[in-house]
């Protein structure tokens, strides 16, 4: 390497990071300088400037303006639909820690406001969704199949709304949307089923087939878990139980597959050697 290439690299970065560190420069005195014009600006003002971003969807100015208002006035009506706001549009940007945060702080310092029932709803949707993350939504990822717990956490916060506040303007939409999270954590046991079932865990299979319809019923996959308890007690050698199954299954879905013998039709396994290819499932 020539003395005078060393000397072009040298100086080549050199001005990336000044140009670095003018923009960081100019990025925190823009970030101070919508501080300051905030600084000392009457709560209804304050409050006016935050709602109007919040309905333009500028969502990460709008929490900026209401973190100043609670900083500057601590206390009062529009410190606490500061708060509220402040959670919600955490929630739209996709931070979902920051949301469950906000939402705790609220639901800590105002117990009995009377927009709890709204705190517990939307907390719900967080949790409901707070994993359902970017690949997913792209490559059609099934969430039944990754880690349910916020799920979960979010099942119970919409089962808090319908419960303790069930004249809530809340209540209807969270009951819809545990049937929904109820059908995904039922679908989560029947994978887990057909995951036993495929690999002669017989036993198994039908204690998740079990589960699922002691702990979903009517769920949208009763019915497959039946055929799981069929197809398991056959392998088992008891054809009573097996019987059983299949007349409940006859039923209540006369023309499942099974009972055409033709499910569970596992995806074939050169599929995960195709990164690119949907996800799929014994599941019909």
């Amino acid at each position: 390497m020539t003395r005078r290439t060393t000397l072009f690299r040298r100086a080549l970065l050199l001005a990336l990071l000044a140009a670095l560190v003018t923009s960081g420069c100019a990025r925190m005195k823009g970030m101070f300088k919508d501080e300051d014009a905030n600084e000392g600006v009457a709560v209804e003002t304050l409050y006016d400037k935050g709602h109007r971003q919040m309905r333009s969807g500028n969502w990460n100015v709008a929490t900026t303006t209401f973190r100043r208002l609670v900083a500057q006035y601590p206390y009062g009506p529009h410190t606490e639909q500061a708060l509220i706001e402040t959670a919600y549009a955490q929630f739209k940007m996709g931070r979902h820690d920051d949301a469950v945060s906000s939402i705790d702080r609220f639901l800590r310092t105002y117990p009995t406001h009377r927009h709890v029932p709204y705190m517990y709803y939307l907390r719900g949707l967080v949790n409901s969704t707070r994993d359902t993350v970017f690949l997913q939504r792209a490559w059609n990822l099934d969430t039944s199949r990754r880690d349910l717990s916020t799920p979960l956490q979010g099942y119970n916060d919409l089962r808090t709304v319908t419960e303790r506040y069930p004249n809530s303007r809340y209540a209807a939409d969270a009951a819809n949307r545990m049937a929904l999270l109820r059908n995904v954590f039922a679908r989560h046991e029947l994978e887990t089923a057909l995951y036993y079932l495929r690999r002669g865990a017989w036993v198994g299979a039908t204690e998740r087939a079990s589960f699922l319809i002691e702990t979903y019923p009517q769920s949208e996959y009763q019915n497959d878990a039946v055929a799981v308890l069929a197809a398991a007690y056959t392998r088992l050698g008891n054809d009573t139980l097996a019987a059983d199954a299949r007349r409940v299954l006859e039923l209540n879905e006369p023309d499942h597959p099974y009972l055409a013998g033709e499910w569970p039709r596992y995806p074939r396994t050169i599929r995960k050697l195709n990164p690119f290819a949907k996800e799929r499932s014994a599941v019909h």
